[in-house]
């Protein structure tokens, strides 16, 4: 499906673009060419993975693929409007192309926790790169266990993938809790960061936890994890870095002995503290 070819992007066709909130959007993404040249320049994307998104004119962005493996066929982008390389992709729309290079990076290891219990804290846009694997899990939904996800985000109007946060409890055995920072009219949820959510977790046993938003998110959700005796090597988070070629050659992402875009950007809290990396 994607390019082996690392510095040549591939022209995708956006199928479809979905407001999801006043600064976010959605878009379904379809590689315009087959390859059917070439066989072995094709390969399925994992959850965690990201793609090297080009628009003309503007640059090169990384971007996390927010879209289950089992979509054959496309995949999907989550993208804040932000930057330059952002600004220009949301002035695009359905019909427009783009340039692809990837899928980049390592994955979350889901495939090795087939019959585990499962935990998912994000913060803002941050549900997106998990947004992957949740819907990977729901793809494959008798292979895991219980299934509960934090959701984190500033005001009510900041929430992404909120239809999908209202029908995700409806799977078997699946919890979501949501919260906004601070009080708002017409939110009857919870109130306060999303650490106020731990609360919720804090009794499962058999559980790894992902855990994905701003640094300071990840930060305090790391503390209060350790905090309750989760293990180091059971939190599982990501690590943002400007990643400028995605294959580990220019070098802007190296931290701690570590090319973020290859090496990572999916590392556990003990391997980032063998890094010596602050989160």
């Amino acid at each position: 499906m994607f390019n082996s070819k690392i510095f040549i992007p591939r022209a995708a066709i956006i199928e479809n673009v979905q407001k999801l909130t006043y600064d976010t959007k959605l878009y379904r993404l379809k590689f315009k060419y087959n390859c059917k040249c070439d066989r072995s320049s094709e390969s399925d994307y994992k959850p965690g993975q990201f793609v090297q998104v080009s628009v003309l004119g503007a640059g090169e962005a990384p971007i996390s693929i927010c879209s289950s493996p089992a979509q054959n066929g496309c995949f999907e982008l989550c993208v804040r409007n932000v930057g330059l390389v952002t600004g220009a992709l949301a002035a695009l729309k359905k019909g427009d192309e783009l340039g692809i290079r990837g899928p980049y990076g390592n994955s979350f290891p889901i495939e090795e926790l087939r019959g585990q219990n499962l935990i998912f804290i994000a913060g803002g846009i941050g549900l997106a790169p998990l947004r992957s694997a949740i819907k990977y899990v729901i793809d494959n939904r008798g292979d895991y266990g219980k299934v509960t996800i934090l959701y984190g985000a500033r005001t009510k109007e900041d929430i992404v993938f909120a239809s999908e946060l209202d029908q995700w409890p409806r799977q078997e055995n699946f919890g979501v809790f949501t919260t906004i920072d601070e009080p708002q009219d017409g939110w009857t949820g919870n109130v306060g960061v999303v650490t106020t959510l731990i609360d919720k977790i804090k009794n499962q046993s058999k559980v790894k936890a992902f855990v994905c938003g701003p640094p300071i998110m990840i930060h305090f959700t790391i503390k209060e994890l350790l905090d309750a005796a989760w293990a180091q090597q059971d939190i599982i988070t990501t690590l943002e870095r400007h990643m400028k070629c995605g294959v580990g050659k220019c070098g802007h992402c190296y931290i701690g002995g570590k090319y973020v875009c290859t090496d990572g950007p999916v590392f556990t809290y003990a391997q980032i503290n063998e890094m010596e990396v602050e989160v």
